[in-house]
Parts: structure tokens; sequence; C-alpha cells
């Protein structure tokens, strides 16, 4: 039994045959699914689905990319969101100097921002990261002096050394279809090596489709074909990666295992 620890239900790709999407995943064996607001404008209609599905949890929070419309964003809101019983995390969030869509100085305003609540709800706070590894790793080093808060890196593509940065500072690191690509050889070994309580898997759908389905609208099915491969890696059986990736899930996510 697996958990898609991140997933977008309510974008185009998925929201058409939202009922079809999950039917299929969970005859994959796919137990649980993490469904990923990255604006304000979503949160409603992502916890909503949460809401009326069972198995489906939500997270709330403003992605980089939508940094400048939310520069305003009065973090009370933000505060007042994360009290719904089906919101088990916060984000996604965090830098993303790749398209640079936002001001940077906005974005890390926002990302401090959501890691304020992490901290004072203890719900974890996911991360985006692209091509900002270093200010993503002085952020984090400098709000964990001001208090520990739970984290998870989604969707992980950095360096070896930033992977170790963020492990050594206690943070989780959920992989996703990109494992899988034939030239994400340094993604793969980190993989093959990350500590048994600290990965997650994945599917960032309906993005980034593993192997063999790529080129197509990925779904949180899939998330079965990238647990497949990293056990490979990892020497491990499918059965045990399951169950280690489940049970990381609700240490991290308590707030679901607690519901």
């Amino acid at each position: 039994m697996l958990i898609d620890s991140h997933c977008h239900l309510e974008y185009e790709g998925l929201i058409e045959d939202q009922d079809g999407v999950l039917g299929r995943a969970r005859e994959a064996g796919i137990r649980g699914f993490l469904n990923i607001s990255t604006k304000l404008a979503e949160w409603d209609q992502v916890v909503a689905t949460a809401a009326r599905e069972n198995d489906v949890w939500a997270s709330v929070g403003i992605h980089p990319h939508h940094a400048d419309e939310h520069a305003d964003l009065d973090i009370d809101i933000l505060r007042e969101a994360v009290k719904h019983p089906k919101v088990i995390a916060i984000g996604e969030t965090g830098l993303d100097y790749y398209y640079d869509k936002s001001d940077r100085a906005v974005q890390q305003e926002l990302f401090r921002r959501h890691i304020t609540v992490a901290r004072e709800t203890g719900l974890p706070v996911i991360i985006h990261t692209r091509d900002a590894e270093d200010d993503t790793a002085e952020i984090l080093e400098d709000e964990l002096g001001k208090g520990a808060f739970p984290a998870l890196i989604h969707c992980f593509t950095a360096s070896s050394q930033f992977g170790k940065k963020v492990l050594d500072l206690g943070l989780t690191i959920s992989l996703s279809g990109i494992v899988t690509f034939k030239n994400a050889k340094e993604l793969q070994e980190i993989a093959a090596e990350l500590p048994q309580d600290r990965i997650l898997v994945e599917t960032d759908s309906p993005f980034l489709a593993p192997v063999p389905h790529r080129g197509k609208s990925c779904e949180p099915a899939f998330v079965r074909n990238t647990a497949e491969f990293v056990s490979q890696l990892r020497g491990v059986s499918l059965e045990e990666l399951s169950e280690t990736t489940t049970a990381n899930f609700f240490r991290l996510f308590s707030k679901a295992a607690a519901a």
C-alpha cells in the first residue's frame, strides 16, 4: 500500500476525470493522496476534495511562481486555513530561481511566513526549491535557529551536497518520477542511499510521469512505478519500500495519522 505524498488533483489533466483518476490509483494499491495547493484561489477546491474523499488530504500554501500575486498575504489567513481537519500540511512554498516568475525577495519572505505557521502548528512545510540551493539552505538554517518545525523537500532533484545539508537539518526528501529518467544518474545514487526513515514517494501529477509513462499526463496511480524503481535501486522489495514510505508519511504528517 502506497501513498502519493504530492499531487495536484484540481489541475488540468486530472480534474476532468477526478473520480476515474482516484479509482485507478486505488486499484493500483494507492491508499492515500496529499492534494497540494499553489495559490490562494485553489485552497477552497483543494480542501473540498479532501473533505469529500476519505483517503485524500490537503495542503494550503503559495508556490514561489505565484509569490508576487500574494506579496501581501496576511499570515492570519494561512493560520486560519490550516485549522481544517483535512489540512495536514503547509505549502507548497519555497524558492524557484530557474523560472524567476516572482521577485526573489518576495519568494523568500513568503517562504518564511509559511515556516512561521509550520513552527506554530507543527504541520510540515512542503518545500519547492529549484536553482536556489544556497538560499533555501540558508533560510532553513536561520529559521530552525528560531525553533524547530517539520519540513519536506518535495520532488527532490538537487545536488548531493544539498541533500546532505537538508538531511542534517532533519528534513525528509520525496522522490518523484524524475528518479526513473535515464539521465537522472546522480539522483538515483542519492535515492539509493537516503536514510530509511527520511524517504517518501510522490507523483507531482499531472507532471513528471515516470518511466514507462513518460510523455503522458501523470496520475497518482503512477507512484507505484516510481516506488518499484526506487525499491530496485535500494535492493528491497516493493512491499518493504511501500511499508517504509507509508510509515514515514504518517510520522511526518501526523495530523493525517490522528484523523
